[in-house]
């Protein structure tokens, strides 16, 4: 019997996985990366920590994926966060998870998890090309045949596309695999950015810039109206908002923008209280410390950075005592404290952005093995797919769970 050739085109958590699994199942897989050395995206994943995974259940992590989770359920019953640790720290990688169910190497070093994997991978058996982009897909009556590469021809069994998807492009993620997808006649949702910072209009943040508030409630609202909401930090910039919060929300809001519709974020700075609460509470800090200046009673309730946005926005004297302020006066800075707003005008650019929102539409692909449905022998994986979800290591998973399944598949006649 001879031994399948499968070619795994980019190198990050996906390809990584794939190529390793086709060829620990016997088969002859190649890697192609496109840069220098493959895992770079990888290597700078949660603030360089590699947040690998969530300890959250199957259901609990379809959820963060919205709409296309369900996709994500064969691959997850085969190869799941409990199977990936297993599988590394069974490799050598100790393993720590924090708050939230984020799970990240113990060393707090991303590129130990890329260590383990190239180690692995070269005990497989499989061969890295590097500085090898694909430039083509080679299609014989409805089946790949094989990949160009820098002019030349490679034959193959079986194509496994991995290149992820258009986030920190200069990491090799440029949207090449889109365009491979296509030629296989396969269709793209249109992508955007996710899980990424956003701009906000006027220079309120810049004033406040490096200021990260933690326990807020964030509220996305369209056109007025509430669409999304979360609990969590939220970190002020020169250019706008970001921080996990304003990442969670920023897919939907991106979405919202790209259709025509307002967006604005109201931050409640003071969530504990309801409305009535907290007006007895400045009811009883104004009594209290009636002949204080006013701004002085505000640094009891906001970071210092903040005085200056509220004192602008609720129009009220510093220097007024604190006896003095008139109802309307507490109305506004309730009102403020509740709904602090800010218009969003755009999301960052390509470049800041985590993942991908959009990609290889998931109806053409089939969920139990990842192979196209349009064109036998081609697997897609990870970002490339329409996949995304929040942040939490879900994303991660997602990359190695399709990959594993690509991976074991590919190295399998179907």
């Amino acid at each position: 019997m001879n031994q399948r050739r499968i070619i795994v085109v980019g190198g990050g958590a996906a390809g990584l996985m794939a190529a390793g699994q086709a060829g620990e199942a016997g088969a002859d897989a190649v890697l192609f990366e496109k840069m220098k050395r493959p895992g770079r995206k990888l290597c700078i994943t949660g603030k360089g920590r590699c947040n690998i995974t969530n300890t959250a259940d199957v259901t609990d992590s379809i959820a963060h994926f919205g709409r296309t989770g369900p996709f994500l359920r064969q691959a997850f019953s085969r190869f799941f966060n409990t199977d990936l640790m297993d599988f590394l720290t069974g490799h050598g990688l100790a393993l720590v998870t924090e708050r939230g169910g984020r799970v990240f190497p113990a060393s707090g070093r991303a590129p130990d998890v890329l260590t383990v994997l190239l180690r692995w991978l070269k005990g497989c058996g499989v061969r890295i090309r590097h500085a090898s982009a694909v430039e083509e897909l080679m299609i014989s009556g409805g089946h790949v045949t094989g990949v160009v590469s820098r002019g030349r021809t490679f034959p193959c069994d079986a194509v496994i596309l991995a290149t992820g998807g258009a986030s920190y492009p200069a990491t090799g993620s440029t949207g090449d695999g889109y365009r491979l997808a296509i030629s296989a006649g396969h269709s793209v949702v249109p992508i955007r950015p996710a899980l990424v910072p956003l701009e906000t209009s006027g220079d309120v943040t810049g004033k406040m810039a490096g200021l990260n508030l933690r326990n807020t409630n964030v509220r996305m609202l369209v056109n007025g109206r509430k669409r999304r909401e979360a609990f969590g930090e939220v970190l002020f910039t020169d250019f706008g908002i970001s921080g996990p919060v304003i990442l969670t929300l920023s897919g939907d809001a991106v979405d919202a923008m790209r259709d025509g519709h307002k967006t604005a974020f109201s931050i409640d700075l003071k969530p504990a209280l309801d409305e009535g609460k907290l007006d007895a509470r400045l009811l009883r800090d104004f009594a209290s410390r009636g002949k204080e200046p006013f701004v002085s009673v505000l640094r009891g309730l906001l970071p210092r950075e903040m005085i200056p946005v509220c004192l602008d926005a609720t129009r009220i004297p510093p220097e007024r005592t604190a006896g003095s302020i008139s109802a309307p006066e507490r109305r506004r800075l309730r009102a403020w404290l509740k709904d602090f707003r800010l218009e969003v005008t755009q999301p960052r650019p390509w470049t800041e952005a985590i993942v991908t929102a959009g990609g290889v539409n998931t109806r053409e692909i089939d969920p139990r093995t990842m192979e196209s449905r349009l064109t036998r022998g081609l697997f897609v994986a990870g970002e490339l797919l329409d996949i995304h979800a929040d942040t939490g290591g879900y994303n991660l998973q997602a990359a190695f769970s399709t990959g594993w399944l690509a991976g074991r598949c590919a190295a399998h006649e179907t």
